[in-house]
């Protein structure tokens, strides 16, 4: 299948590393593949990152993504974990930056916002939402998998609306589902 444009969508993490990549054509995107990278045997914290840039690196350059979509961090209470997935998401941009690929990054809440039309939505209900919109046989066993495929489909939802006019503003799920009736898949 030809696609206009190609969004790569991260989930970092140093033991799960969610991938997923939606093609768009004629401004409807299609889920083009999901992968999870597990590194919680890997003991060595530099191993793992080196697995990781290698892992994002190859990826890029087999589905050749124009835009790179990453999930930020969240605040937590842990410091150690944090500095842990800082380097996971600071590794998975580098390598992108060394394809010259443009990176766009989204918090946690604007994504599920974006996919749920609710900030404080679960993991569960994101993923049961992208099962509806690329019309999934199942919800993928981890839920990293469907954190990038959030990742990138909030990417692409933010650039539509970005070209589309205020007008076209949604202030729930509902607003949404009425005015895109096309966009949902499976019902």
């Amino acid at each position: 299948m030809k696609y206009n444009q190609i969004i790569i969508g991260i989930d970092p993490g140093t033991n799960n590393m969610g991938i997923g990549i939606i093609g768009i054509t004629d401004n409807n995107p299609s889920l083009i593949a999901m992968d999870l990278l597990k590194a919680q045997k890997i003991e060595d914290q530099t191993v793992k990152l080196k697995k990781i840039f290698d892992t994002v690196l190859r990826t890029i350059d087999h589905f050749q993504p124009d835009e790179f979509a990453i999930e930020s961090q969240f605040f937590g209470k842990n410091v150690q974990s944090m500095l842990k997935l800082g380097r996971a998401q600071g590794i998975a941009i580098a390598a992108a930056l060394h394809r010259n690929i443009p990176v766009f990054e989204y918090s946690p809440r604007k994504i599920k916002q974006s996919i749920t039309g609710r900030g404080n939505a679960s993991k569960e209900q994101v993923a049961n939402m992208l099962v509806r919109i690329f019309n999934m046989d199942n919800v993928p066993e981890y839920l990293d998998i469907t954190d990038a495929i959030a990742v990138a489909t909030c990417h692409f939802f933010q650039k539509k609306n970005k070209y589309n006019s205020s007008d076209n503003r949604y202030k729930n799920w509902e607003s949404f589902v009425s005015q895109n009736p096309n966009k949902i898949k499976g019902k």
